[in-house]
């Protein structure tokens, strides 16, 4: 089954790292995700943009388009992970492993694994 852990963290911590700090946060993770591949299969890996360069349509009586994510959390949705996995159990361990390094760079937030149901196959 296929999984997506969605990486909530407090943003302002995250782009106030510096350039190596980050990089060495990057490599950490890539050498996690090597670790995991014979457990799981990778799917996309993101990393999003601030929040500062959001834009938000909101549905409601009427829609309005707006700039910025105006979520009303601590956290935001910082990026996101797609994997295979053959089962549940499977994708927490591979969420536990991947929050290892943030947390080694003092990075605390939320992964939260969602089982991905398709409305429409990607065309070929």
């Amino acid at each position: 089954m296929q999984y997506a852990i969605l990486c909530y963290q407090a943003e302002a911590p995250v782009c106030a790292l510096s350039k190596a700090q980050d990089q060495s946060l990057m490599d950490e993770l890539k050498q996690t995700h090597r670790a995991l591949e014979p457990k799981v299969r990778f799917g996309p890996i993101a990393r999003l943009m601030p929040t500062t360069a959001a834009t938000t349509v909101r549905s409601g009586r009427e829609t309005l388009v707006l700039d910025g994510p105006f979520a009303e959390t601590k956290e935001q949705l910082l990026g996101f992970y797609v994997l295979e996995a053959d089962s549940l159990d499977a994708a927490i361990d591979a969420a536990r492993a991947l929050a290892g390094p943030r947390e080694a760079a003092g990075l605390y937030g939320a992964l939260e694994i969602r089982p991905i149901q398709y409305l429409e196959m990607p065309r070929a």
